[in-house]
């Protein structure tokens, strides 16, 4: 922030971190909700994979699931396509339980899972037109869908490969064009990204928001922090727990305890004139290039 005063750094700082209480999101279900969990639990042989979560997605968002490694995240997704049934709790996608979606329901949703499971003998393309086809797309349309997902995802080069020898990059990038072929109307991604370079990872990005921006509801799980920025709001998942649920400039403020704020000047100054400031909890002077400095206050 450049050439702010004092004044602009002023920012109360939440009373307590994400660490000290989980979250919840007690409103109940409604029409725009298109996910909606509701003390939801999960044990696997005494071992309690979530913990009585509650969370809402409203239709056209993206809602970033993050977490690191066994903190539930994999386990929630199974649970909203119903591949797994919750030990307690209430689970809703699209209005319906999945355990017992209706088939009409069920062609709306695509889900990309975490594990390799496509069929390795045949090429990238079989792939995707045969996923396609399961979905009810006529040929022409098939045709041309298979090749928009391919182009976007840049495999339309190696389209004659086998699943097989494709990278592993190339492989994730091949689950995620079978996930959205049909185009769906919600949209489970298992950590999409993992193992896709940063350019590419970019394009993806994109393909998720033009996604969301036509109206689709997306459920994206990640260990990348940095991609908590891509998202409408973001779950922060620990041990089964949901700890915080915020818009990502939220979730930044009670990670950090406040605002940071940085402030560039021409001429070194004095940082006790911002420590005075009764909500500036700290500051730090980073010497740049030149006579620049910048100061940073929290």
């Amino acid at each position: 922030m450049s050439g702010a005063p004092p004044a602009a750094t002023r920012q109360t700082a939440p009373e307590q971190s994400p660490a000290q209480s989980p979250a919840r999101n007690e409103a109940p279900p409604n029409g725009d909700s298109a996910i909606a969990l509701r003390e939801v639990s999960r044990r696997f042989d005494g071992t309690l994979a979530l913990d009585r979560v509650s969370l809402d997605v409203p239709r056209g968002t993206i809602l970033g699931l993050i977490g690191p490694s066994g903190s539930g995240k994999t386990t929630a997704v199974r649970l909203l396509t119903g591949i797994l049934a919750p030990t307690s709790g209430d689970v809703r996608v699209l209005g319906e339980q999945p355990r017992r979606f209706r088939r009409a329901t069920r062609e709306q949703i695509g889900y990309m899972p975490q594990g390799f499971l496509l069929y390795p003998e045949l090429t990238a393309a079989e792939n995707v037109d045969f996923m396609a086809s399961l979905f009810g797309l006529l040929l022409a349309h098939r045709r041309r869908r298979v090749r928009e997902v391919l182009e976007l995802l840049d495999l339309w080069t190696v389209r004659s490969r086998r699943a097989s020898d494709l990278s592993g990059g190339m492989q994730r990038r091949l689950e995620l064009a079978c996930a959205f072929v049909h185009d769906p109307s919600v949209l489970f991604l298992d950590e999409p990204t993992a193992g896709i370079d940063p350019l590419l990872r970019r394009t993806v990005w994109q393909e998720l928001h033009r996604l969301r921006d036509a109206g689709r509801t997306l459920l994206v799980t990640t260990q990348y922090v940095s991609e908590a920025e891509e998202c409408d709001r973001v779950a922060l998942l620990t041990e089964g727990r949901l700890i915080a649920l915020e818009a990502p400039e939220g979730l930044r403020r009670k990670a950090l305890g406040g605002d940071v704020v940085e402030i560039e000047t021409d001429e070194p100054v004095d940082a006790s004139v911002l420590a005075e400031i009764p909500s500036c909890s700290s500051t730090r002077r980073a010497p740049r290039s030149g006579s620049s400095v910048r100061e940073r206050c929290l």
